[in-house]
């Protein structure tokens, strides 16, 4: 019987499988260790033919319906880690007529312990650069819509209370910008999990391993992905501590809660169409609702944001799951990494939706914007450089209730050029005091 039919009755049985980047970097691990130890002359090279072989056949896809072990199995991997070893063994036996053994030939030089935490980080990396490569196509699309959209004036809401005038293009800039940011913090974690434990053996200090297998292995590994794995200085410390993977976690969290507040202001921006804010139109060619019809939903809006929550709570399972075993061993290690997949998983799709479908179906209703920005009570601010906050106060009740901003101005005693001047929407979403601009006169007229 195989190792992954006796783990059948001691891992639990959810369904949950293992995501396929894990099983080619497994895969990758096992050919690169089998060239190592074939030019260190402890690998007979037909077996490490063979083993390379199958390993690459498996990395692309190969022998899928043979991963059987569940993701809630033991805390180090071991049970994804035989299995692999299981599936390279069977088949190369096969394909050379000789006995290839999972353990002394597939596994040589390696240890669960310091695979299967090599393995996550390389999946984690391969699937953060689609992330990173998303993050760039919404910030092309998040510049261009703060360009095109520079001059649409809009009330500013702060408290969701109406505020001063701002533009549609600013606030677009604003998401450009605080994406950016995530955009340079996802970089640098995925510069910390480029390094990793392979060559550590059992407990990092690699034992029952060719002085030089680390070397090779490595260089071996970076030739098939192509990307700039490192050894850690510390082997110890990539199988014991998660740490550099929680960080991408939580860069990943980072992501989502900017994704989940932009989705916010969208929908709520689309709310109405005449009873709510109703600033902005999308296309949308999907019913809303069974029952009401007509009724169209920001549903895709809030698909994003039900993935961005997810993704915050997938975040606090991997807190917890880096907290689990001691000493030299993380014990979090299958399911960290299933859900650090998950995340990246729903933030490419996240990502790819915002920028292809959910800003593209924006129409801004100009007019309705800008009726409503000059209808914003918070507009008597501008005269409180000239009459004191107090007095403006009491002015602000005047426009609440539905008094126009230039009649109020010319109670002040402001002429006809100064009231257009301070008043002029343009200027009053830019630095400056509109005012001074103006016609100076007494605070107390």
């Amino acid at each position: 019987m195989s190792y992954e039919e006796e783990a059948e009755k001691y891992y639990l049985k959810t369904g949950l499988k293992f995501p396929f980047s894990l099983i080619k970097s497994i895969s990758l691990i096992k050919a690169s260790a089998a060239i190592a130890n074939k030019e260190l002359k402890l690998l007979d090279s037909e077996i490490a033919d063979a083993i390379v072989k199958i390993s690459l056949m498996l990395a692309n896809g190969e022998f899928a319906d043979e991963i059987r072990v569940d993701v809630f199995q033991t805390g180090s991997g071991t049970g994804i880690n035989m299995n692999i070893n299981d599936i390279i063994s069977r088949h190369a036996s096969k394909l050379i007529n000789k006995n290839v053994h999972p353990n002394d030939h597939v596994n040589m030089s390696q240890s669960s312990n310091d695979v299967i935490p090599s393995a996550i980080r390389i999946a984690s990396y391969l699937e953060a650069k689609d992330v990173l490569s998303n993050l760039a196509k919404l910030l092309n699309v998040l510049y261009e819509y703060s360009e095109k959209y520079k001059d649409f004036i809009k009330p500013g809401r702060t408290h969701l209370r109406d505020a001063l005038p701002v533009t549609l293009g600013q606030e677009f800039y604003a998401y450009y910008e605080e994406f950016i940011k995530d955009k340079q913090d996802l970089e640098y974690a995925m510069n910390q999990i480029l390094e990793i434990p392979l060559g550590g053996t059992a407990v990092g200090t690699g034992i029952n391993s060719h002085e030089r297998f680390k070397e090779l292995a490595i260089k071996n590994l970076k030739e098939f992905l192509n990307i700039d794995i490192k050894p850690s200085k510390s082997l110890m410390r990539p199988m014991k501590l998660l740490s550099d993977l929680i960080l991408l976690s939580s860069v990943y969290k980072k992501i989502a809660i900017d994704l989940w507040k932009l989705g916010n202001d969208i929908r709520l921006m689309f709310s109405g169409p005449n009873t709510a804010i109703g600033e902005i139109d999308m296309e949308i060619n999907l019913a809303g609702s069974s029952i009401m019809p007509g009724k169209i939903n920001p549903v895709t809006v809030e698909a994003i944001m039900q993935a961005s929550s997810e993704i915050l709570g997938l975040d606090n399972a991997n807190s917890y799951i880096s907290l689990l075993g001691e000493f030299e061993l993380n014990m979090g290690n299958p399911s960290v990494i299933y859900n650090i997949s998950l995340q990246s998983l729903l933030l490419n799709e996240s990502l790819k939706k915002l920028t292809e479908v959910v800003l593209p179906s924006i129409k801004p209703l100009r007019e309705r914007m800008k009726m409503l920005a000059f209808s914003s009570p918070s507009l008597i601010t501008i005269f409180s450089p000239l009459i004191g906050y107090e007095k403006a106060k009491s002015l602000y009740e005047r426009i609440k209730n539905g008094e126009r901003l230039e009649d109020v101005a010319k109670d002040l005693g402001l002429d006809e050029k100064t009231i257009n001047l301070i008043t002029d929407i343009n200027i009053l979403v830019n630095p400056g005091i509109p005012i001074l601009k103006g016609k100076k006169i007494e605070s107390n007229k």
